[in-house]
């Protein structure tokens, strides 16, 4: 069996990898370098506190491939566990925590409700008088994901994977077979391959991928951004990745006693060109990141100096889920993470291969992320788009 992955991010080599591991010649199209497009530019989060058990389930499976990365890989890739933190400043979020936290129970997560007083044990700073609520798990955590892109490109190699950088497609392949339009390869600018399936991992490029072949995904290219920031308070390494969700603002700890300080702000959040974004974080964004920061937590004031900072792509859907499915014949789509492509790659990539070789997925039921649920207006998956 041939398969193009289309995508060289974390999400397209997982996809190699286990495809190439359960038997199918694979051949990776990435335009640029690896991994250098969002997967680069995330905040590594690993984490299993969703609201929704289809993404609890992505993350689990996940967990089993990150918790044995360094010995399944040769690679350590900086993974620490000092958990995640999320924060609720209303009664009706902290309900939705409790809900969250039983539901993730019942799948086998470890997370917990906490009190305010009992949150700041782990974020010592915190303003628990702005809070009536969190949830913990301290198995959550964070990691490198240019290391974890090396880990993955290795090892797909290894199993037999041909990775083509610099290999940009132009085009998608289709034909007629009983019946059915099916796609039948790529084309590139090195010329054509054909495949029995197309993966499109393009992320926030899958919508133009996907169009090719007349096929319209619901998937947006949004910006985000993160800012690198001395606390003005030291900001322990232990202290979890911290999410005051009501506001959208996060922190965690970085390297040399610095933090990295993010979120998304404001009503508005229009498609960005995904050729002609700015790669700089934006420094009024940057302040009010700060300014969000230190309304949670002591580490941060007026005097925080920042550093530096990025802005990435996220691949948005409508509900914020993913869409993982065999879209049209031949065309396998796994895109619209929408902030959490990193964290479910592993998953991902074996689901993808369960796709392409077996004809169905058995690690996990991703029914429910087809694109047809955008046909119906009950928009039943929500899932909180935050690191």
């Amino acid at each position: 069996m041939n398969v193009v992955v289309v995508g060289g991010g974390i999400v397209g080599l997982a996809s190699a990898y286990s495809l190439a591991r359960a038997g199918a010649d694979v051949t990776l199209c990435e335009r640029g370098a690896l991994g250098t497009e969002s997967t680069a530019r995330s905040a590594g989060g690993i984490r299993s506190q969703f609201s929704t058990a289809v993404n609890v389930e992505l993350s689990l499976a996940s967990r089993e491939v990150w918790d044995s990365f360094e010995a399944r890989f040769g690679v350590d890739m900086g993974y620490r566990r000092h958990g995640y933190l999320f924060l609720a400043r209303s009664e009706a979020t902290a309900e939705q925590f409790r809900e969250n936290v039983a539901m993730q129970n019942d799948l086998g997560v470890d997370s917990e409700f906490l009190t305010p007083a009992e949150a700041t044990e782990h974020c010592p700073e915190l303003h628990a008088e702005q809070f009536v609520g969190a949830t913990f798990n301290a198995a959550d955590g964070y990691a490198d994901p240019n290391l974890a892109v090396q880990g993955f490109a290795g090892a797909a190699r290894e199993a037999g994977a041909d990775i083509r950088t610099k290999t940009a497609v132009t085009d998608l392949h289709t034909d007629e077979r009983a019946g059915k339009r099916v796609v039948t390869g790529v084309e590139t600018e090195d010329g054509p391959l054909e495949a029995e399936f197309v993966v499109n991992a393009a992320g926030a490029w899958a919508r133009r991928l996907a169009a090719m072949a007349d096929v319209d995904l619901p998937i947006r290219p949004r910006r985000r951004q993160i800012a690198v920031v001395d606390p003005s308070t030291h900001l322990a390494e232990d202290v979890p990745l911290t999410i005051d969700l009501e506001t959208g603002s996060y922190f965690r700890p970085e390297r040399e006693g610095t933090a990295l300080v993010g979120g998304h702000f404001g009503s508005t959040d229009p498609d960005v060109d995904t050729e002609g974004y700015s790669e700089s974080m934006d420094i009024e964004w940057a302040a009010t990141a700060v300014e969000r920061a230190a309304d949670a937590a002591g580490y941060f004031d007026g005097d925080s100096r920042i550093r530096r900072g990025w802005a990435g792509l996220y691949a948005v859907t409508p509900d914020h889920h993913p869409i993982l499915e065999e879209t049209m014949p031949g065309l396998v789509t796994a895109a619209g993470f929408s902030g959490h492509g990193f964290q479910h790659a592993p998953a991902t990539g074996q689901l993808v291969a369960e796709l392409c070789v077996d004809g169905a997925t058995s690690l996990v039921d991703v029914d429910v992320l087809s694109s047809d649920r955008f046909d119906a207006s009950d928009g039943h998956l929500t899932e909180q788009n935050v690191a």
